[in-house]
């Protein structure tokens, strides 16, 4: 299996090519052949397609088997043309450029959102990775930087209509490789979070990933360490019609955002001050405002519940107070002075959301240059560097706005450079070949840029002009501008400008206006230019943050520093963006790029759909059919000419099979064998360049069928010599078949005799063998007679002179043997009739024979003896101790108690309480160091009245305690050396006394009555214990009479029967100072 699927991997771009693997080559070309090339290859999973260096990437919305080891191996090393188009072509032919001739590369992702430009920038990474250096220190490095998009993708990436994984920001990383092309670090830049997600998401999106993550897969421990709870819908900052997507496991993905922080080299401190920032972000979301008048009729903005702000304080580290007084009051410093205003709900809800979206995005920054401190190259050699860019793709929404804006002029730019370097790599080929160049005639979009990007008129320097300059400054003041500026200007269309042609326009709405951009025409709503561009975060906020005891809140907010107070208005956002897309194009000019251009099939996200308008539209906007035409402005296609003679040598008798000469000469013998017109090619240096694609399938339509006939003659040659070899292969057989035949026969025959020869001999020995066995036995016979006859004469003779000691000792010898026999079968069916093991089993098999009488009393005593032990020593020492336990109450109460016989089913467990667990006795545990053995709530009767109190009652190893049941405060501690006796009656109650040692501390005011449920058990565990520290014995007495020590006094004790009041209740009653009367039902 694994020979053919070698068989079958693909030589050449036009081996089983499927539609045209390279858009050049496409004929006729139209946007219509276009789009059904496309959706021919996408039909059967081929997702990749060229336009000369240029990749297309169909997003399949599914996996596919295309990115395994084996793939990785394949591309590895090869031609850009040699195999099918893959992105792991483009990726190697990148690397080794970089790595060995020394260029810097540029690998430009575009596309929309959806299209799948983050999966490709990961797969370019993922190869890059596979085929460069390996090592510890190496894959440490790779390690890093695979990791780093996890966390990205955590922070930036969201799920939008059109995308479940939609990157909201620009990236671009350089890759650092040292001269043996091994990784050595990176530098990623962002550019452009769409921070506003953070406080407001359209319907059916979602939120950042990272907030989903953090309430879906962090423990309940850091939940409530960030003051968060599970449920998506506390949190005002969260869509709740889309936070669960379908496929997406928020909780594997924190851990997995977790792990990859961790391994990029984040601290753990680090990433939990992160996790606090995103949780206070969060919390910002709850915050609500309500008006209240002031005496001066303005209105002022009070927060209504201070529980979320207080709780975002404690997160942060900042003074209630101080945040509670940014959101309702704005400073505004002008030179030496300070003007102080309220804030009305509105602008108070501003402040939070502004506050809001500048933590996220300071904090994002933060994360990209923390990553970059991980990951950037610690050596200072010369390094060879390949950048990714993943950037945002043309956007046209039903509603754009300033992002889409910002985003459109960074694609315009991208599209200029990708035309001028296109046009510029091939003009340099042609020269390098030696190939005249003739001029290409393009749409050249510089001047879409300059309406956007020029410093004096352009629709960014009117909007920074707009928001810098005094007076009330609106979106429709900066609109009328606009109208007043770019009126004139080709692309720009608005409603309200002085060209007349719009004014009747109604699809263009007056608060609106139109760019016509290289992808098309896209409205733009001028609501919220303006307030965007400005991006303010009040001053108020900003020194609050600064204040914060929180180390990395503090350092995203350095302009809070009251000493650093700078007077000057921070750029604006589109002044910022601008500066970036001025940096990465004067980087991208500095390398050698390559481009991979992603398209969305359809806007289900599902597979197997391929929707043709949502293409064509890309299409457009891509400028793909303008891209092609510009490649094939001069020659569609060029190859080397070894590999053009190694593909068509068998289309010249004088080419083929070998061709000694040089390459170049070859392929001029067999064009001018094929007669092709000579302005059909042109030769370069190292190149053959063909001009029309008609030419190129003619030269593979004659290949084909070359192939065809070689392949019959090969199959005449193969079938002939086949057939000889098989004739050859059957008369070598034949003649071998025969000599093997002929000796199997020989044998065969041989194996006759021979058995014959066996039996024969077999009936001889054995009519040898009856012969002398009949003598034998006759011999044997006669000889056994004589011993026979000898032996009864021998008999008869002893007989005759022993028979008078016979007589004298026979009755004897038989009573003897009659007993032993007798003794054997009784302990053989003993054996038989043994009882259970059972301790408890009564039964005994009946005595067989009246003399074995002490024999089988002592047998049964032996027998339960030995089961008794057998049953104790599968006791635990805890059960023994219980046991032990029992067998002394029963020795102390069995048949003098009452209460007793119900006793013995219970086990004893002594502390009833659960001191140790219950809370509210943590006091009383905390006052007791000893080990408790009993701990009982009884009840302690008075000595006046007779009436009853609850108590604890407390055992310890030296000590009996009594404490107060609801304060646990310990009333009485007697030692037990103290303790002299315990009285209780016989009858069945749970009254019984502790008497004390007359004259001992404890005994001041007397001996102790008690009542209680547990009497037997209480009574055993305080004499076991007693007898264990005193080495005396407690006395026990019971008795329906006894006296009992009160202060100075002796009372009588005594119980009687009765009918009771409340049941089954035994009750107390002082009769006199001498008598104490229990009654027992």
């Amino acid at each position: 299996m694994e020979t053919m699927a070698k068989m079958e991997v693909k030589t050449s771009l036009l081996d089983n090519m499927i539609g045209v693997g390279d858009m050049v080559l496409l004929e006729p070309l139209s946007e219509e052949t276009f789009i059904n090339n496309l959706k021919k290859r996408f039909d059967h999973s081929e997702i990749y397609t060229y336009i000369g260096s240029v990749v297309i990437s169909v997003n399949p919305y599914r996996s596919l088997p295309i990115y395994s080891p084996e793939k990785v191996e394949d591309y590895r090393n090869r031609n850009f043309y040699e195999l099918s188009p893959h992105i792991f072509a483009l990726s190697d032919e990148a690397y080794r450029s970089l790595r060995d001739q020394d260029k810097d590369q540029c690998i430009l992702i575009t596309g929309e959102s959806g299209a799948g430009k983050t999966e490709a920038s990961k797969l370019v990474m993922s190869y890059v990775a596979a085929v460069c250096g390996k090592g510890a220190e190496v894959n440490q490095v790779k390690e890093q930087l695979l990791q780093s998009n996890p966390v990205l993708e955590a922070f930036g990436n969201a799920k939008t209509v059109r995308n479940d994984n939609s990157s909201r920001f620009g990236k671009y990383m350089d890759i650092e490789f040292d001269f043996k092309g091994d990784p050595l670090g990176g530098v990623i830049s962002n550019y452009l979070l769409e921070k506003s997600r953070v406080v407001k998401q359209p319907r059916g999106e979602r939120n950042f990933h990272v907030f989903y993550q953090l309430l879906s897969g962090a423990s309940e421990e850091l939940l409530n360490k960030l003051k968060l709870e599970r449920d998506f819908s506390r949190y005002n900052y969260l869509s709740l019609d889309s936070a669960k997507v379908n496929g997406v496991d928020d909780a594997a993905n924190f851990r997995t955002v977790r792990n990859a922080m961790q391994i990029v080299g984040f601290m753990d401190h680090e990433a939990e001050s992160v996790l606090e920032v995103v949780a206070a972000v969060l919390k910002l979301g709850n915050i609500e405002f309500k008006p209240e008048s002031r005496v001066n009729g303005l209105d002022e903005s009070k927060i209504k519940d201070k529980n979320e702000l207080k709780e975002i304080c404690e997160l942060t580290g900042i003074d209630q107070s101080v945040l509670e007084r940014a959101f309702s009051f704005r400073t505004v410093e002008a030179k030496q002075e300070k003007v102080s205003t309220t804030l009305n709900v509105a602008q108070a809800y501003y402040a939070r959301d502004a506050l809001a979206k500048n933590l996220y995005s300071r904090l994002f920054s933060w994360l990209v240059n923390r990553i970059n401190e991980s990951i950037k190259a610690q050596t200072k050699v010369r390094k060879k560097v390949m950048g990714v860019l993943d950037i945002y793709g043309f956007e046209i929404f039903e509603d754009n706005s300033f992002e889409q804006f910002i985003i459109n002029y960074c694609n315009e730019k991208l599209q200029q450079i990708f035309i001028e370097l296109t046009l510029k790599e091939e003009q340099e080929e042609y020269i390098r070949e030696d190939i005249e160049w003739t001029h290409i005639d393009y749409f050249n979009n510089a001047i879409i840029c300059d309406l956007i990007e020029n410093n004096t008129n352009g629709i960014l320097a009117m909007l920074d002009e707009e928001c810098l300059r005094p007076g009330t400054v609106t979106d429709e003041t900066f609109l009328e501008k606009l109208n007043q500026v770019c009126a004139t200007h080709q692309h720009f269309e608005s409603r309200m400008s002085k060209c007349s042609r719009f004014l009747n326009d109604t699809s263009l709405p007056h608060s609106c206006f139109r760019i016509q951009h290289y992808a098309g025409k896209v409205l733009y709503q001028v609501e919220g230019f303006v307030d965007k561009n400005n991006d303010l975060l009040y001053r108020d906020l900003s020194q609050a943050m600064w204040k914060a005891s929180h180390a990395l809140i503090k350092s995203l907010f350095p302009e809070g520093n009251p000493a650093k107070i700078n007077l000057k208005r921070p750029p604006t956002a589109g002044s910022q963006f601008k500066a970036s897309v001025a940096t990465l194009m004067k980087n991208l000019q500095t390398k050698n790029p390559n481009y991979i251009r992603c398209i969305k099939p359809n806007d289900k996200k599902a597979a197997h759909i391929f929707n043709e308008a949502l293409v064509c539209h890309q299409i457009r906007y891509l400028g793909l059919l303008e891209n092609v035409r510009v490649r094939r402005a001069g020659y569609a296609f060029r190859q080397a000419y070894e590999p053009c003679l190694e593909r068509y040598k068998m289309l010249c008798k004088q080419t083929w099979p070998h061709w000694r000469g040089p390459a170049r000469t070859g392929v001029e013998v067999l064009f001018n064998e094929l007669e092709i017109p000579m302005e059909e090619y042109s030769f370069g240096r190292s190149k053959i360049f063909i001009r029309n694609p008609r030419t190129l399938f003619k030269l593979e339509d004659l290949r084909k069928q070359r192939l065809e006939d070689l392949a019959t003659l090969i199959q005449k040659i193969y079938r002939g010599w086949k057939c000889r070899t098989h004739f050859l292969l059957m008369r070598k057989s034949q003649i071998v078949i025969a000599a093997w035949y002929r000796r199997y026969a020989q044998q065969k025959r041989y194996q006759q005799i021979k058995s014959s020869a066996l039996v024969i001999q077999s009936y001889i020995r054995g009519w040898k063998a009856r012969k002398i066995l009949r003598e034998l036995k006759h011999q044997k016979r006669c000889e056994e007679a004589a011993t026979t006859i000898a032996a009864y004469w021998h008999g008869t003779q002893v007989r005759r002179e022993y028979r008078k000691f016979f007589r004298a000792n026979a009755g004897k010898k038989i009573y003897e043997f009659t007993l032993q026999r007798i003794m054997q079968k009784y302990f053989l069916e003993m054996k038989n009739k043994m009882p259970s093991l059972s301790p408890i089993d009564k039964n005994w098999p009946s005595r067989p024979y009246l003399f074995l009488d002490s024999t089988h009393k002592e047998l049964k005593r032996i027998f339960h003896l030995w089961r008794c032990k057998k049953y104790r020593d599968q006791f635990t020492d805890q059960q023994k101790l219980i046991y032990e336990e029992k067998l002394e109450a029963s020795e102390l109460f069995k048949d003098k108690k009452a209460l007793y016989p119900s006793s013995v089913g219970q086990p004893f467990q002594g502390a009833y309480l659960e001191i140790n667990k219950n809370p509210k006795y943590k006091k009383l545990k905390d006052a007791i160091e000893e080990k408790i053995i009993i701990a009982e709530v009884v009840n302690k009767i008075n000595r006046a009245n007779g009436k009853s109190t609850s108590r604890i009652f407390l055992l310890t190893n030296n000590n009996l305690l009594l404490a107060d049941q609801k304060s646990g405060q310990i009333k009485s501690e007697v030692p037990l050396v103290d303790v002299t006796k315990v009285s209780m009656s016989s009858q069945n109650d749970g009254f019984f006394a502790v008497h004390l040692k007359e004259g001992s501390e404890a005994a001041s005011k007397g001996d102790f009555l008690f009542s209680s449920d547990h009497l037997i058990e209480m009574a055993t565990k305080l004499y076991r214990t007693t007898l264990s520290q005193t080495k005396q014995k407690l006395n026990i007495e019971i008795s329906d009479e006894f006296l009992v020590q009160f202060r100075q006094d002796k009372v009588c004790v005594k119980f009687i029967q009765g009918s009771q009041k409340n049941g089954s209740v035994p009750t107390c009653k002082r009769k006199n100072n001498r008598l104490l009367e229990v009654a027992v039902p």
